[in-house]
């Protein structure tokens, strides 16, 4: 087996510094954990209801934090009372349960 040149050495280390500083800089600007979101758990209302030909039936509710959410196959009618969960600030919701 061929003993690595200076060159080879001084490279491979300069790669492996690189790597770790790579690694240690993006883990501090964008930590792996903003990537899991809170699940938010609330009482809503429907507010809307619509049918479209490709996507189903669709439904919209209107959350705490102000931005509609969409509920993908939605069988219930405007003004029955739900609970849904969603991640935090994002816009698509499933139901958990139901007073109807």
């Amino acid at each position: 087996m061929e003993e690595m040149n200076d060159s080879k050495k001084y490279g491979l280390m300069f790669l492996f510094i690189f790597i770790t500083a790579f690694i240690i800089i993006a883990t501090l600007i964008f930590p792996f954990w903003n990537l899991i979101r809170e699940d938010v758990y609330e009482e809503v209302e429907i507010m809307g209801k619509w049918t479209h030909d490709i996507t189903g039936t669709k439904c919209l509710v209107d959350t705490s934090d102000n931005i509609p959410k969409t509920i993908d196959n939605c069988d219930k009618e405007i003004g029955d009372i739900v609970t849904i969960k969603y991640g935090k600030d994002m816009a698509y919701v499933w139901i958990v349960f139901s007073v109807r």
